[in-house]
């Protein structure tokens, strides 16, 4: 399979001018975050491609900081932040892994379309869920490889050996509610436009609340 970071350099720019796909579905998950967020928040959403949710959001709290794997998702999102004149937002190249990020230090972290995309999805939530202060929640949406048809899962097996395509988890809605359980969160939200892919909204905190 391709390198992920070679993978998303390369298609950056076919990816920024994709329009969406689901404009409704994409809106009634803007609308749900909405409903978390407050005002005084400092955010993080990592694998923030092209930086359209980022920017979204960062007039409605304190500050965000949007990271992704690629230098030109990255390049294209800070220009659409000057253009947007939003200036409460901070554009970062990197990952998780590979960035210095202060564990409790954010109240909201956002993980779109990215979960997936990664080859230690518990170490990716466990990270999440040190970076989050208590009470912080976790907005997540995520494609379930693994609950859409065969032919579709042998094609994407067939374009990672001819290293067009990135390395993909093959998950179950299930499995990831128990790997976000496991890390100690709760789950709060859950939302399905269909059975590809779950929007979820996590919160920290809530388990040691009701234990006392």
């Amino acid at each position: 399979m391709k390198d992920s970071k070679q993978f998303w350099e390369e298609s950056a720019e076919k990816y920024i001018k994709s329009p969406i796909k689901d404009e409704a579905t994409y809106q009634r998950k803007l609308a749900i975050t909405q409903e978390f967020l407050r005002s005084d928040w400092n955010v993080l959403e990592f694998g923030c491609g092209s930086g359209a949710t980022a920017i979204f959001h960062a007039p409605h709290v304190k500050h965000v900081l949007a990271t992704d794997i690629s230098e030109n998702m990255i390049d294209a999102a800070h220009r659409k932040a000057v253009e947007a004149g939003v200036k409460n937002i901070v554009f970062q190249q990197g990952t998780l892994d590979s960035l210095a990020l202060k564990n409790g230090s954010f109240d909201a972290v956002l993980g779109l379309n990215v979960l997936h995309l990664l080859e230690d999805v518990d170490g990716a939530i466990d990270k999440v869920h040190g970076l989050l202060k208590y009470d912080g929640v976790f907005i997540s949406s995520t494609s379930l490889l693994a609950e859409i048809s065969i032919f579709y899962q042998w094609l994407v097996s067939g374009m990672q050996l001819l290293r067009l395509a990135p390395y993909v988890s093959r998950l179950t809605k299930s499995q990831l509610i128990s790997k976000l359980l496991n890390s100690g969160f709760t789950i709060e939200r859950e939302w399905q436009a269909s059975h590809e892919s779950v929007f979820i909204v996590a919160r920290k905190g809530c388990q040691e609340v009701g234990s006392t």
